[in-house]
């Protein structure tokens, strides 16, 4: 087998995959202090964004009644956070990537104070509070992947990702649904003045254990186009991966806000999309440390693709009519099998871009190319939201359709992934 290389801790040092994340050999598939702090920042991250964010989109329906509205402070909040990957990617490689991440999620506190502030009046600034919050998300998603990989190797990176699963399903139980009830028993906007505020103390806490993560040294200097010259180079399997990554963000693009949407169109109550979170993260917690603790890099092929073909079949009940309990039906099976397809994705993405010395002192302008790749996809996705909107009234089947259309699209990315999620074949 061809060695894999990485970055360690510190960022500099090089070593093959024989070492674990501690840098001593015998602790393969363990994760060390730095990457259990990680999981901690994320999980603080998830848990602000969980008790606000799911209700963002509810928020700025209630007081516009406009779908498009909602599909354009997406497009925009997607866009953005593409842009800053590319544009931060020279801070975080050559200066401080932690002052990245702290600023991220610092604004991310920021954007929600802003909402908090504006009140109903934040429709008319939903274009600007969208560009904030792009700012904030490409921020902090751009260091805490660099970091990730810099913390992680092949033998432990499934666990990882098993691990932030679990927490982000965690987050997930409990914080929609409490945010939910305070939403529901509190009338006006007082429910969501509740939850804004807790939000943007819980990011503040995020930034204080924040300075616990080592300062990572700075790798050289920033190729601002390295990673799409990738796409030009005959033979690198960059030109297949990042259709491949691009095809989740199309489902992604859609899915992250309009599901919470149509519970509420169909219930006409908060709580009711408290209680969706509820149950289908408890299922997505299970699934997710189990598929976490049991996937292997030489299972991980057929583990995605039967990820993605369960992700297009749980679609169908979509096309019943529009109940809560049909949207749970769809969340369930989305949540048992979702880690399938994300796990395998995930670590087989970071391991190619570490199998390698010179792709891994590149580990920058490689996130960056996959996040860009990402928001292309997510761009796809509410793109054709956007363009549908204009026949959901007339055409109420349009809806099923769009979702099927979007939610297929993770087959698409196991074509183009399927020769590189199994160990081995990095180059391929």
């Amino acid at each position: 087998m061809r060695p894999r290389w990485h970055a360690s801790i510190k960022g500099t040092a090089l070593r093959t995959e024989s070492f674990g994340a501690s840098g001593r050999k015998g602790d393969k598939g363990r994760l060390d202090s730095q990457s259990i702090l990680l999981l901690a920042v994320q999980g603080l991250f998830g848990i602000a964004n969980a008790l606000s964010g799911t209700f963002i989109g509810v928020y700025l329906w209630k007081a516009s009644r406009s779908l498009a509205l909602i599909g354009w402070f997406n497009f925009t909040q997607y866009a953005v956070s593409g842009l800053i990957f590319w544009i931060a990617g020279k801070w975080v490689k050559e200066h401080n990537g932690m002052n990245s991440l702290r600023l991220g999620v610092a604004l991310s506190g920021v954007f929600y104070c802003t909402v908090l502030l504006l009140g109903s009046s934040a429709i008319s600034y939903a274009i600007a509070i969208a560009v904030l919050n792009g700012i904030a998300l490409g921020l902090f998603w751009l260091s805490f992947n660099v970091v990730y990989f810099e913390i992680t190797e092949p033998d432990n990176r499934d666990r990882f990702n098993g691990w932030a699963g679990l927490l982000g399903s965690g987050a997930g139980i409990f914080a929609p649904w409490i945010s939910g009830m305070l939403i529901a028993r509190n009338e006006g906007e007082r429910g969501y003045a509740i939850i804004f505020t807790v939000s943007a103390v819980i990011f503040v806490i995020a930034v204080i254990l924040s300075f616990w993560l080592k300062k990572r040294q700075t790798g050289g200097d920033y190729d601002w186009f390295h990673g799409f010259r990738q796409l030009r180079k005959a033979g690198s399997p960059w030109r297949r991966v990042v259709p491949g990554i691009a095809a989740q963000g199309v489902r992604e693009g859609v899915f992250m806000f309009f599901i919470g949407l149509l519970i509420y169109m169909a219930t006409g109550n908060e709580q009711k999309i408290g209680n969706f979170s509820l149950v289908t993260s408890l299922v997505a917690l299970v699934s997710f440390w189990l598929i976490g603790k049991y996937l292997t890099p030489g299972r991980r092929r057929i583990a995605m693709l039967a990820g993605s073909l369960a992700l297009a079949a749980v679609i169908i009940p979509l096309f019943w009519p529009l109940r809560f309990m049909t949207l749970l039906l769809f969340g369930i099976g989305t949540s048992l099998f979702i880690p399938l397809y994300i796990i395998p994705m995930t670590s087989a993405v970071f391991d190619l871009i570490g199998h390698d010395k010179e792709s891994a002192e590149r580990r920058e302008e490689f996130i960056v190319l996959r996040e860009i790749a990402l928001t292309g996809g997510r761009i796809i996705g509410i793109s054709a939201y956007l363009l549908v909107l204009p026949f959901v009234t007339t055409y109420p089947q349009t809806v099923p359709w769009l979702m099927l259309a979007v939610g297929s699209s993770p087959i698409i990315g196991w074509l183009f992934m399927r020769h590189y999620v199994s160990e081995g074949n990095p180059s391929r």
